[in-house]
């Protein structure tokens, strides 16, 4: 279990505590907790969603501790930043023929070689993109879309409803998507 887990559990401890050292402690914790705790399992959930689970507690209790204070922001509430996509990307609702439909569709990646694609250079495009999420989306998108976790496991993991899953994991693949687009279309790196 160690060696399936640990990788994912360090990943996920990582987004609540400022160092990875304090992560790593952060999992160690855990593992004694699942040992202790073992006992006490009910099987109402599988047996990773409650290791997860612990580990969430643990490495929540500690980034706020270590942290100090918790910004408001990061509460999970949605963030006031408007619109996932730029509006001037999409024709007026008036238009003749194709109303609301894009006018600047996002770029086709299959005429991107795939020697490009799978770089290293876009994968720590993809990696700076995540980081820079917003701390609920930042979760989400990695325990779904880095971790290969399901919508319901991440759902009670991070004790957050279906809706709220989907809303965070469409606004962080959003950005995200908007990142890679610059850095494609333009050759910029992602601010």
């Amino acid at each position: 279990m160690i060696d399936r887990y640990q990788p994912q559990m360090l990943r996920i401890a990582m987004l609540y505590t400022p160092s990875r050292a304090i992560a790593e402690e952060v999992v160690q914790e855990t593992w004694l907790g699942v040992i202790t705790g073992l006992p006490g399992f009910e099987g109402r959930s599988s047996l990773k969603t409650w290791i997860f689970r612990i580990l969430t507690n643990v490495a929540k209790t500690r980034g706020q501790r270590e942290h100090r204070s918790v910004p408001f922001s990061s509460l999970g509430d949605p963030e006031p930043e408007g619109p996932s996509v730029d509006p001037a990307r999409f024709l007026p609702a008036d238009h003749e023929r194709w109303p609301n439909q894009w006018s600047s569709p996002p770029s086709a990646w299959d005429e991107v070689p795939e020697s490009r694609f799978l770089a290293l250079e876009t994968l720590q495009h993809v990696e700076r993109a995540i980081a820079r999420l917003p701390d609920a989306q930042r979760e989400v998108v990695t325990m779904r879309d880095v971790n290969g976790w399901s919508s319901a496991e991440v759902c009670n993991v991070l004790g957050i409803t279906e809706t709220n899953q989907r809303v965070l994991l469409h606004r962080g693949r959003t950005k995200v998507r908007r990142a890679l687009e610059e850095y494609f279309d333009k050759g910029v790196t992602p601010t």
